[in-house]
């Protein structure tokens, strides 16, 4: 879910890539506080939740973003009174999940820049800051978690909690 082709955004996005096999297992990619930037392009929080839905969870943005990734799934939930997403994929290989390894005892690495306009804000690993932004795990560690900051909430944003919660019922 990268929010940046319409008023979509996110506060947060917590990355945790679980090792099940040799450089394959699950990514979790958690979405916290799902927003709407309303100072631009007129857009309204309906139309941005209706973006969300036919993009990202009905449609094939998170499959274009990993098209190495396997078995995908989406869903939207209300958390600690904001709206989150959850996708959930498993990779056959590290490139498929955005990690890269120079060799087998080197560690894993993510690059963890403002791609998507992200930026680091922890991880269970080692960060080289602005100068190599590169979080980095030890290769024999299985659960690699990064969290990455996207856009602080505002005055010109708001949550699509309500929009959310009319759309369950």
């Amino acid at each position: 879910m990268f929010f940046m082709v319409s008023c979509l955004t996110v506060e947060r996005k917590q990355y945790t890539f679980e090792f099940t096999g040799k450089n394959s297992g699950k990514l979790t990619i958690k979405y916290i506080n799902i927003m709407s930037d309303e100072d631009s392009a007129g857009y309204t929080r309906v139309q941005d939740f209706d973006e969300l839905l036919s993009s990202y969870i009905n449609g094939s943005k998170i499959e274009e973003s990993y098209p190495e990734a396997q078995n995908i799934s989406k869903r939207l939930y209300e958390e600690n009174g904001v709206l989150c997403g959850e996708v959930i994929m498993n990779f056959p290989n590290l490139q498929a999940a955005r990690l890269y390894q120079f060799d087998k005892k080197s560690p894993f690495m993510f690059y963890a820049s403002s791609v998507d306009g992200e930026s680091y804000i922890e991880s269970n690993g080692s960060y080289g800051g602005d100068v190599m932004p590169v979080v980095l795990w030890p290769s024999k560690l299985k659960k690699l978690i990064v969290s990455t900051s996207v856009s602080k909430p505002s005055e010109s944003s708001a949550s699509l909690l309500d929009e959310y919660r009319k759309w369950k019922k």
